[in-house]
This record gives C-alpha cells, sequence and structure tokens, in this order.
C-alpha cells in the first residue's frame, strides 16, 4: 500500500495527473449515458486503443524493443470470444484472454527476447502473420469454414467492460513503474549491457514485461469482438491493430504514463472523423479505400511525429519549461 501511496500522490505533478485521468474516466462514464446510440460505442473503441497503447509502452517504451505483436494478441482475443462467448460470460472470456496472450507471449518472448532491435520487430510482426495462416488453415480443413459468429452485446456493457479494464492496467502500469521491476526495465532502455553488470536478469525481466504487457490485448480482443459479431483470421490479425498502438504511443509522447490514453484519445477521433465526414473521397478500384481520409490521416500523423518527436505530452513538458525557466529569470534577491 505504501508503494501504491507515493506511486499516486509522489508529486504534485503526479497527483494532477492521477486526479485528471480519473476524472476523465469518470466524466465518460456520465457522458455514454446521455449520448446516442453510438456514443457508447465510440467511446468503448477509445478506451480499448487506450488500453492497448499503454500496455505496448509498458514494455516497448521502457525497454526500447519495437513489439509489432499486438495484433497476435488482439486475434486470440477474438477468437476465444467466438469460441466461448455463446456460453460463457464477458468477464470470464476477458480474463481467459488475458492469461492465453500473457502465455503465447511469454513462450514468445522466451525464443525471440535474446535477439536485439529490428530483429525482434520483424519476428513479432510475423507472428500475427504466421497465426492468420495457421487458423485459416485448421477452420479451412477441419471446421469446412473461414470465419465464426461472435455474441453481439450492447455496447454499454462493452463499454463498462473497456472502462473497468483500462483503470486496472492504467493501476497496475503506474505501480508497476514505481516498483523494481520497473526500475530494471528502465536500466535495461538505457543500457542493456551495463543493467546485466550490476545484476539484473535482462532476459527474464524483458520476457516477463513482455507478457504482462500482452494480457491487456487479448482481454481487448475479446470485448470488442463483441462489437462486430464475426470473426475471420482477417478481421482477428489485422496489421493495423499492431502499428495504432505504437503509433498512438509516439504520439501522446512515450516517456510519458500518460501520454498512449493521450494519443489514443486525439488519434482515434481524428480517424474516426475523417472515416465519417470524408466520404466523398476517390475510392482505390477494388479496394474502396477512401483516399482522402487516408491521406488526410497520413499526413497529419507524418507532420505530427516530425514536428512532436516527443509526443503532446513532451510538447507540453517543454511549455512548462520554458515558463518556469522565464519565471525563474523574473525572481530577484534582496540582499
Amino acid at each position: 500500500m505504501e508503494l501504491v501511496r507515493k506511486t499516486l500522490w509522489s508529486t504534485k505533478f503526479s497527483r494532477n495527473q492521477t486526479i485528471i485521468i480519473i476524472v476523465a474516466l469518470v466524466a465518460l462514464g456520465v457522458f455514454q449515458r446521455f449520448g446516442d446510440s453510438y456514443t457508447p460505442l465510440f467511446l468503448a473503441w477509445i478506451l480499448a486503443y487506450s488500453t492497448m497503447s499503454l500496455s505496448w509502452n509498458f514494455f516497448s517504451g521502457k525497454t526500447g524493443y519495437i513489439s509489432l505483436a499486438s495484433a497476435a494478441f488482439y486475434g486470440l482475443g477474438m477468437y476465444i470470444q467466438a469460441f466461448l462467448g455463446w456460453n460463457v460470460p464477458l468477464p470470464i472470456t476477458m480474463c481467459l484472454s488475458a492469461v492465453v496472450a500473457f502465455g503465447a507471449a511469454f513462450g514468445v518472448g522466451i525464443i525471440t527476447l535474446r535477439l536485439r532491435g529490428v530483429y525482434f520487430s520483424i519476428f513479432t510482426f510475423g507472428l500475427a502473420l504466421f497465426l492468420n495462416k495457421i487458423i485459416r488453415w485448421y477452420e479451412v480443413t477441419y471446421m469446412l469454414t473461414k470465419g465464426r459468429m461472435v455474441k453481439a452485446l450492447e455496447n454499454e456493457q462493452v463499454f463498462i467492460s473497456m472502462l473497468v479494464l483500462l483503470a486496472i492496467v492504467l493501476f497496475g502500469v503506474l505501480v508497476l513503474n514505481k516498483s523494481k521491476f520497473g526500475l530494471a526495465l528502465d536500466c535495461i532502455g538505457q543500457n542493456e549491457d551495463s543493467a546485466q553488470h550490476i545484476g539484473v536478469n535482462t532476459t527474464f525481466t524483458k520476457v516477463l514485461a513482455f507478457a504482462i504487457s500482452a494480457a491487456p490485448m487479448g482481454a481487448v480482443g475479446a470485448a470488442m469482438s463483441t462489437t462486430i459479431g464475426y470473426v475471420d483470421p482477417e478481421i482477428a490479425f489485422r496489421l493495423v491493430a499492431s502499428f495504432f498502438p505504437v503509433l498512438m504511443s509516439i504520439f501522446g509522447g512515450q516517456r510519458y504514463t500518460y501520454g498512449p490514453i493521450v494519443g489514443a484519445v486525439i488519434f482515434f477521433s481524428l480517424q474516426d472523423y475523417l472515416m465519417r465526414e470524408w466520404r466523398e473521397g476517390i475510392p482505390i478500384p477494388g479496394l474502396g479505400v477512401n483516399i482522402t481520409y487516408m491521406i488526410i490521416f497520413g499526413v497529419v500523423m507524418i507532420m505530427v511525429i516530425i514536428l512532436l518527436p516527443n509526443g503532446i505530452f513532451g510538447l507540453m513538458d517543454s511549455i512548462v519549461s520554458k515558463k518556469r525557466k522565464g519565471d525563474d529569470r523574473g525572481v530577484t534577491l534582496n540582499v
């Protein structure tokens, strides 16, 4: 409990951030009660991407190992929900999906986290493709089908589930960041060789952190599959689920605990607006992709990454620092 108290209330900045996030989560719950039928679904997707970005940043943001396996764990959760969701309540399938994702990531981590740099990213990127092909082969060969129906649930129920999940993940990340485990991850990110020399079991620490970060992604996949009603390998293991958490974390600021959440809120809101409002664009023949939306969205993301390398929180931090320096210059000492 002492660790929790120090984590949440150690500094004025931490207190302010924690209070803002708690108020924002409560406001989301109140707001969805007065919105239209689309509002709970919109907010649920924001919470889903916030959870995935926060989880991804816990491992990759600290260690510098860029994981592109989010789609694999997300897809596993969707298939677990498709198999069990007709007879098992959503909270239980979310927990089971988290356990399966944790186990899968732990096994993959033991094999891959001895690799460094781009080799790890390539392997994790291929994991979603591998699962896509394996499940497609199994279903076509043995089940004589390509996809599965998923039991649909009320948008409000999915929203509440995602709100609770984000609160749990946020609390866990805040506590772990201030623990010895979080300190070990920071050491690995700064200099892995030095971390080994001071006694950190770098391989086990990385594997465990990778597995912890994967668990919420499986739970998110289970919950959000109920809003689609159908799942197949292309839907479950779509590669955007691997890239979006990365972009959202960069957008919000990887060095800041709440950066991925802010990045996810702005990122998804912009995406949703462009998808709904810019329907007059010329679609690519045969694909139906709206070029107007894709171009505008892509340009905005490129500009943000170039102009805000430390994300939105980094920009706010620099503004606050400059203001403080200006205030310090204005202080005179009376001797």
